[in-house]
């Protein structure tokens, strides 16, 4: 009985991975030197074409590549889908 309840569940990783090509929104969250960048858990993506006056806002990126030893990787903006998240 439960196997059945507890079906398609997973538990969420601190780390998650991600593949070039995917595309995910994500909240983009601060400056690293010269890249904006958008914390997924523990995983940093820098976005390419992203500004640091996009910082707290919503955006639809593209992972254009991925480390999964370090959790980081650099993503391409695709468009900003929000206002700023406060």
């Amino acid at each position: 009985m439960i196997e059945k309840y507890l079906t398609g569940w997973s538990f969420r990783s601190a780390t998650p991975s991600f593949e070039p090509g995917q595309e995910i929104t994500v909240v983009l969250t601060g400056v690293r030197g010269d890249d904006v960048v958008a914390r997924v858990g523990d995983s940093i993506l820098a976005v390419d074409g992203a500004s640091s006056e996009n910082v707290d806002r919503r955006a639809r990126i593209k992972v254009t590549e991925f480390d999964d030893n370090d959790h980081d990787g650099r993503a391409e903006l695709l468009d900003l889908v929000g206002e700023t998240t406060f």
